[in-house]
């Protein structure tokens, strides 16, 4: 059986998305140049992974001369959104609250990153952002 596609990011093809959010638009060899040295990847898994995310509907491309120049679709700030809301309903059935417990309970939440959770909280109730 073929493994269903994820709705999410992969790794991989956040760290292409990570690329092409920088550059704005670029080819296959645009982005292949912009990976880090000590994670280098061929060409040909680059290219790869463009067409796997013009499927999913991250990016499109279009044709100059020779090379297909590739554009995200989709904001980073509008991936970010769509991983946590796909993390809350697998993990955490729909529940910012049981997403918020099991991060303080479970993770090791510094002093400083509690305070800023308090702030963010206190911000909300206020009706701010």
């Amino acid at each position: 059986m073929a493994r269903q596609k994820s709705p999410t990011l992969t790794d991989a093809e956040l760290r292409l998305m990570r690329v092409l959010w920088k550059l704005g638009r670029g080819t296959v060899a645009d982005i292949k140049d912009r990976l880090h040295e000590h994670e280098p990847l061929a060409y040909s898994t680059v290219l790869t992974t463009m067409r796997i995310l013009e499927e999913k509907g991250f990016v499109r491309h279009e044709k100059e001369g020779r090379a297909f120049v590739y554009e995200p679709l989709v904001e980073s700030v509008e991936a970010k959104q769509s991983a946590l809301k796909h993390l809350m309903g697998r993990f955490f059935n729909d529940s910012p609250e049981m997403l918020v417990a099991n991060l303080i309970e479970e993770g090791d939440v510094s002093e400083e990153s509690l305070t800023a959770i308090r702030e963010l909280l206190e911000r909300a109730e206020r009706g701010g952002k």
